[in-house]
């Protein structure tokens, strides 16, 4: 662990945190007796990263509204964006996973990188403080919010959620137009996204396009999608002969 606490700028007073932070649920979920592992962490982390990018976002542009502060702090924490970072750090190879989640590609999935990484904000939060917590996103993040003033990152939700959900041997997500308003030359369009019968997000935009761009950035960011993830993940490492599931009518 000392290699990593090097790379991440932070040595812990309790260890068993950072531990717990790398611990995937595959473990448990093989071994088929309780296990605890890194799934409240990455909850506690998400906020905490959260926080942070909003508080470095708001200091850094100044006269940037609320609706360009929201979309930048979204391209940031984006489970893409937040698998890369994690892959940069060599985040990947401390993580501690059950013999199928490992067989099956875990060590480099993206969904699997960028819970860790956002456990590991939780249990530094837990062990020094939000200071300690700030300090760290702000060393991570520094080159990203450094390209984000020269423009704004490059946005693919669609492609992002789509490269999500093919790791998983699944059936692609499903858009949908629900609502148009407003005159020919001037339409408003709300898109929705669903997969597995699940909607994931809702977006809205002056185009069917856009409005599906937002929707599946809405996806991204969805409990939902993480959860549906997990589960299909599970089915796959307890079943790995079982085809995909089918998306409900």
């Amino acid at each position: 662990m000392d290699t990593l606490e090097t790379i991440l700028g932070h040595t812990f007073r309790d260890p068993a945190l950072l531990q717990l932070a790398l611990t995937h649920g595959s473990v448990g979920y093989e071994n088929q007796r309780p296990q605890a592992d890194n799934q409240r962490l990455e909850f506690l982390g998400d906020a905490v990263l959260q926080l942070a990018l909003s508080h470095l976002l708001y200091s850094r542009s100044p006269k940037a509204d609320e609706g360009v502060l929201t979309k930048a702090r979204a391209q940031l924490v984006s489970t893409k964006a937040l698998a890369r970072l994690a892959r940069q750090i060599g985040l990947g190879t401390h993580l501690i996973l059950g013999r199928g989640e490992e067989a099956n590609g875990g060590r480099d999935r993206d969904s699997t990188l960028a819970d860790a990484l956002e456990a590991v904000a939780g249990a530094i939060y837990l062990d020094a403080g939000n200071a300690a917590a700030h300090q760290f996103a702000t060393r991570l993040f520094t080159p990203d919010l450094d390209a984000l003033e020269q423009g704004p990152l490059e946005r693919n939700p669609k492609g992002e959620l789509q490269e999500l959900i093919q790791a998983s041997n699944a059936t692609p997500p499903v858009y949908s137009i629900v609502a148009a308003d407003g005159p020919d030359h001037a339409k408003s369009f709300c898109a929705a996204v669903s997969w597995l019968g699940h909607e994931l997000g809702r977006g809205n935009g002056r185009s069917k396009k856009e409005a599906e761009t937002e929707a599946a950035q809405a996806a991204l960011e969805s409990i939902t999608l993480k959860k549906l993830l997990r589960k299909t993940c599970e089915d796959s490492v307890s079943n790995p002969e079982k085809p995909a599931p089918e998306a409900n009518n």
